[in-house]
């Protein structure tokens, strides 16, 4: 499996441009899939082209939470393509040029070995990913609180690596699971996180990409 980061507020590739908002196309052996859609049309697609990411070959979309941030470029990625799966937290609707739309409650699977958290607070799902590994999160901005994240995962497998956005959350000694922490985003507390664990800690930004 291959997660690279296509949208965030720092870049790892010079030429890629910076914003504030998320966004990672993850491919796994079934599925192609683009994690939230950052907050600029214009700068999502020309960081996928830089990144030489064809938008036809996702398959699947999947949106954390309704902030512009993290949906701001959708219109402009759907312009583009729009056969795709559309998996949305119950709260956010109305996009409609899209081929299927799902709104997500509760935990369930999505595909085989890829699940959802379920909109957590009604606010926020995460992705869940089982690996060789073990098990994979990928976060929008984790508004719900990692621990309780974490907490859902772990009914489906062991916690491995987690991805994305870690906001306020600085109960440090629940990453202490997970071998691969890559916090991006809006994570506050990001220096203290790779003091603490240096060993485990992954730079973010645009450009990353992570093997798992």
């Amino acid at each position: 499996m291959k997660i690279t980061i296509v949208y965030d507020n720092k870049k790892v590739i010079q030429t890629l441009k910076t914003d504030w908002g998320f966004s990672a196309v993850i491919e796994t052996e079934g599925h192609n899939i683009l994690f939230d859609a950052g907050g600029n049309g214009k700068i999502l697609m020309g960081n996928l082209s830089r990144l030489n990411i064809n938008p036809l070959i996702i398959d699947t979309i999947f949106i954390s939470h309704h902030h512009f941030d993290h949906v701001g470029g959708l219109s402009a990625f759907l312009n583009q393509q729009n056969n795709v799966r559309l998996f949305s937290p119950n709260s956010f609707r109305g996009v409609k040029n899209v081929r299927e739309n799902v709104y997500i409650t509760d935990s369930r699977e999505l595909y085989p070995n890829i699940y959802t958290t379920g909109e957590l607070d009604g606010i926020e799902q995460s992705l869940l990913i089982q690996t060789a590994k073990g098990m994979v999160i990928v976060v929008g901005c984790s508004h719900p609180g990692l621990d309780q994240i974490i907490k859902v995962a772990e009914q489906y497998g062991t916690l491995h690596a987690i991805i994305g956005g870690f906001h306020d959350f600085r109960r440090f000694q629940y990453l202490e699971k997970a071998d691969i922490l890559c916090p991006a985003h809006c994570t506050r507390y990001m220096e203290e996180i790779k003091m603490q664990y240096p060993e485990k800690y992954l730079e973010a930004g645009a450009g990353r990409v992570v093997h798992l």
